[in-house]
């Protein structure tokens, strides 16, 4: 397996379970700041390797009235702040080719939404900054299916990939999580991440916005762990329920303790099975 590095952190052949994490969008940047800090000392203090996420922009929102952010010029200052002041290496997505350029100055990983993860030209160009691009598989996808995603990328001679697994569509307005998805995408040769807490989400379930069910993110996450996924995507809010976006699916930063306390856990269980 291709092993993918940020900074100090290693992730795949079998080294230790990466958290990425933090709230759905910049909803602030006092707000972002303290949230990234906070996950810093959780995660220090715990010992798990962690890449902080937030968005600037989320053009893929249900309604025209929902929150998409502070847009790339503000957000990708505040996130360049975070990275400096934290030391933290830093993801967010890219929604157009336009702001790819843009956006690879200040990011460590660039990710590609679920809903563009099979636009070929997108692909390319993210892939030419020789950036780490992690992609989210489409609701739309099955997993063996990611292989003409890996080859788009590697057609740019890029091989810093991550796939992420974030739910398949499961009838109307619902996702479910086939555990399947992560050992089959690994054996691509790249890691695979498991987004716990889109993979509960319930995409336009409440009509102007998407519901969730944030109470089934541990159950997922430390499934996805103990079938070997090389890293988690949480979305972690202080509020989930005033958050402006992805509320219903997100989990507090109280809950992600006893959270990653269970993951690491199992993951040092599995790869002390050498089943990594």
């Amino acid at each position: 397996m291709q092993e993918v590095g940020i900074n100090d952190i290693r992730i795949g052949r079998g080294n230790p379970l990466v958290l990425i994490a933090g709230p759905c969008v910049i909803e602030g940047e006092k707000e972002c700041f303290n949230t990234a800090k906070s996950l810093k000392e959780i995660t220090s203090e715990l010992g798990v390797p962690f890449i902080f996420k937030s968005s600037y922009d989320k053009a893929n929102r249900t309604s025209i009235d929902s929150a998409r952010g502070p847009g790339i010029k503000r957000g990708l200052k505040i996130l360049k702040k975070i990275k400096e002041k934290l030391s933290l290496p830093i993801l967010s997505d890219v929604h157009n080719m336009e702001e790819i350029k843009e956006a690879a100055a200040v990011l460590d990983v660039i990710q590609i939404p679920a809903f563009l993860c099979r636009q070929t030209d997108i692909l390319i160009a993210a892939a030419k900054t020789k950036k780490i691009i992690n992609v989210k598989k489409g609701q739309f996808l099955s997993p063996w299916d990611t292989r003409n995603i890996i080859k788009k990328i590697e057609s740019a001679n890029n091989r810093k990939i991550l796939l992420t697994e974030r739910g398949v569509s499961f009838g109307y307005n619902n996702l479910v999580a086939d555990m399947r998805s992560i050992p089959i995408m690994r054996r691509f040769g790249y890691p695979v991440v498991f987004d716990a807490t889109h993979s509960v989400q319930l995409p336009g379930g409440a009509g102007s916005a998407s519901g969730g069910e944030r109470e089934f993110v541990s159950h997922l996450a430390r499934a996805a762990v103990a079938v070997g996924c090389d890293a988690v995507f949480m979305e972690v809010h202080h509020n989930p329920d005033k958050a402006l976006c992805d509320g219903p699916n997100m989990i507090s930063l109280d809950e992600l303790v006893p959270i990653l306390r269970q993951l690491k856990e199992i993951d040092n269980l599995i790869r002390g099975f050498n089943l990594k």
